[in-house]
């Protein structure tokens, strides 16, 4: 990632109130990038967004993503130079009890905001994040490459993988990589695993989960111990997607394609295991104990090949899991003992930098 491209950048990002929207809303403002953030409010209290006080180093809008007027509007006004769509329903178990509202937000959201670039003269680059569980899950033991089919068991998933056929048909019909020199825009997707840090309050996601009941001293309940997923820290994909960004910014359709990143196959453990290590680095008065109520379907292994980004984008992972799990107990040990909250995220970033 060359840090000194994104100086004075000019940056439209969807979802900026969400947790992975703040992280890359801090890294974006360290790297000297101009940010407009889009969304609705922080869909969590606590949320990182206030506690960093994020609305100081963005110019941040409230909107809907399915607000397609408004969100025309706010583009137009903002004349980006570069687009990074990440507002979405991002919960497996949400969409099992809101399934129409995660089709509206993940699906015509993505219409409505790509719909938007094509009135857009300022737009060069376009990067819509998606996930891992866009992939027709088949539970095998290696990792989904770009080329393989698109699935998704619940609503969300399918969603996603729905928001991934969208951005192929708008590159195909509107952004076609044969008409580059006349449109000038290039439009990418990204898929990460199951990104983790410090600063996550959503429920039903077990790294919140764990953090909220060590900081209460009371005992973790696992729905899925065995459940292998590919763990890596929230630094690691947005790493990706701004090398996504500046790849296509300046290379252009080369890179208008869909890409993955994700871990190490090392760090692709089951929850039981990662639960174990953070208990460990944790330290007293933590455990945890096995649920057997029933709980909606979900995967039980998914991991991704980033063999393409490694070798075309020269992509891949600084921190490993260890890293990630004791920067997330610093992160909540720092946040329960007072400490200035964007000072303590600037801090793991140029950690993650230096490495």
């Amino acid at each position: 990632m060359n840090c000194k491209f994104w100086k004075d950048k000019s940056v439209f990002l969807t979802g900026h109130t969400g947790f992975k929207g703040s992280w890359l809303s801090i890294l974006l403002n360290k790297l000297g990038a101009r940010v407009t953030g889009y969304a609705l409010p922080p869909p969590t209290n606590p949320s990182l967004f206030k506690q960093a006080k994020i609305d100081q180093i963005v110019n941040s809008i409230e909107g809907d993503i399915r607000d397609r007027k408004f969100l025309l509007q706010q583009i137009k006004n903002s004349e980006p130079e570069i687009v990074i769509h990440m507002a979405a329903q991002p919960l497996v178990r949400e969409s099992y009890i809101y399934p129409v509202e995660t089709y509206e937000t993940n699906v015509m959201g993505t219409v409505h905001l790509l719909d938007a670039v094509r009135s857009t003269n300022s737009v060069r680059t376009v990067v819509n994040v998606t996930t891992d569980k866009v992939y027709e899950n088949k539970e095998w033991e290696w990792g989904y490459r770009e080329c393989e089919p698109f699935g998704g068991y619940d609503p969300y998933s399918n969603s996603k993988a729905c928001s991934e056929l969208v951005t192929s048909s708008y590159r195909n019909s509107f952004f076609n990589p044969a008409d580059y020199s006349k449109h000038k825009v290039a439009v990418a997707s990204a898929r990460a695993g199951n990104v983790i840090g410090g600063g996550d309050w959503a429920i039903d996601r077990i790294v919140p989960d764990c953090v909220c009941a060590l900081s209460k001293g009371e005992t973790i309940t696992l729905r899925n111990p065995y459940s292998i997923r590919p763990w890596q820290h929230v630094l690691e994909p947005l790493s990706g997607y701004l090398l996504l960004a500046e790849m296509l910014f300046t290379r252009g359709v080369e890179f208008a394609e869909g890409w993955n990143f994700g871990p190490e196959d090392r760090d692709c453990v089951s929850v039981e295991l990662l639960v174990k290590k953070l208990c460990k680095i944790w330290g007293e008065n933590s455990s945890y104990t096995i649920s057997n109520n029933n709980s909606p379907h979900e995967a039980n292994f998914l991991k991704l090949d980033c063999s393409k980004a490694r070798n075309r984008m020269k992509w891949t992972p600084h921190w490993h899991l260890d890293d990630t799990l004791n920067s997330i107990v610093a992160w909540a040990k720092g946040f329960q003992k007072g400490q200035d909250i964007m000072s303590l995220c600037i801090e793991q970033i140029n950690t993650w930098l230096r490495a």
